[in-house]
């Protein structure tokens, strides 16, 4: 029989800040998919997109958040849930992530759109949802999923250490697809920037006889750093649970030290929260939008006018509607 396998102790503060990004990341997915139920004029293709990989990290935080406070200490029934639950939308966050960019590039560089755009759709449901749901179910059919002593995460269950091909899950139910994005994200956003900069570059002898030149340079200027800080957050993010991974795989007792255990918990658990960070704080419109929104339920209503005596009416001239003062 195997000896069992010593686990990653979790000290309570390093518990409590990776169920804080756990609550943030939630309460991020949560008001991103609030303001694509608030504002109908802004669902856009890509936000709709955006709302479906705002699912994946609502269930992604909830699910974690559930294994950091456990604590598991065996394959318990609870642990084989909670393994299987953030493993699926884990995966399927990357595979929404990746989709994302994948549609910007081809709406943009490859000038995709009508029916094309709506397949593409179709495609990336069937991808983003059907392989995660897929590699699932195979992991718990095959007792994969279970107690990993916390060397390849932070609290929660994933693929069980006593696996005999423990490496080659660890791959399919993650490790693969994140490996692939940190590959696929910056050529696309980059592919994409460089399409933008090109554009922009050729419209720079008209700019003198635009009226709004210096708005039009503005929204590229804003547009670039987007598409350059994206992939960028996301490798930040996710870059620890990967040097956890390779550090497990050589047995190297680096792992378990507390500040990549944090680090690996923090950008696991709050991809929501930094997609929110992005999509709504620092995109005008929707800041706009949703600061005017908590305005309005703030701000006490003004009291009502009285109502006129009969008198006053009497000696006044009655106005149409039409002839009211706009506000």
């Amino acid at each position: 029989m195997p000896l069992p396998v010593p686990p990653t102790e979790l000290v309570p503060s390093e518990r409590a800040v990776v169920l804080l990004s756990c609550v943030l990341s939630a309460l991020g997915s949560g008001l991103l998919m609030a303001t694509h139920a608030l504002w109908p004029d802004l669902r856009s293709q890509a936000r709709r997109l955006l709302l479906f990989l705002s699912l994946a990290d609502l269930l992604s935080a909830a699910s974690y958040f559930y294994g950091v406070l456990q604590d598991f200490k065996d394959s318990s029934w609870d642990c084989v849930l909670q393994g299987a639950l953030s493993t699926f939308a884990n995966t399927s966050s990357f595979f929404w992530t990746v989709a994302i960019a994948l549609y910007l590039y081809l709406s943009i560089v490859r000038t995709a759109h009508g029916s094309e755009t709506g397949r593409l759709l179709w495609a990336f449901h069937v991808i983003s949802w059907g392989v995660p749901l897929a590699i699932t179910v195979a992991a718990v059919a095959l007792k994969k999923i279970g107690y990993d002593a916390s060397d390849v995460s932070v609290g929660w269950c994933w693929i069980n250490l006593e696996a005999e091909d423990r490496v080659l899950w660890m791959l399919l139910t993650g490790k693969l697809w994140e490996l692939l994005a940190y590959v696929t994200l910056p050529v696309l956003y980059l592919l994409i920037r460089k399409h933008i900069h090109r554009a922009h570059e050729e419209l720079s002898e008209y700019r003198p006889i635009l009226s709004e030149a210096h708005q039009l340079q503005r929204r590229t200027s804003v547009a670039n750093k987007k598409l350059v800080l994206i992939p960028l957050i996301f490798i930040c993010l996710r870059v620890w649970s990967t040097v956890r991974f390779i550090l497990t795989l050589c047995g190297s007792p680096v792992v378990r030290m507390p500040v990549l255990v944090v680090l690996h918990g923090i950008g696991n658990t709050f991809q929501g929260g930094a997609n929110c960070i992005m999509f709504v704080f620092c995109t005008r419109v929707v800041r706009t939008r949703l600061l005017s929104l908590c305005c309005c339920c703030c701000s006490p209503q003004p009291p009502e006018a009285p109502a006129p005596s009969k008198r006053g009416e009497s000696q006044r001239p009655r106005r149409t509607p039409n002839e009211l003062p706009s506000t």
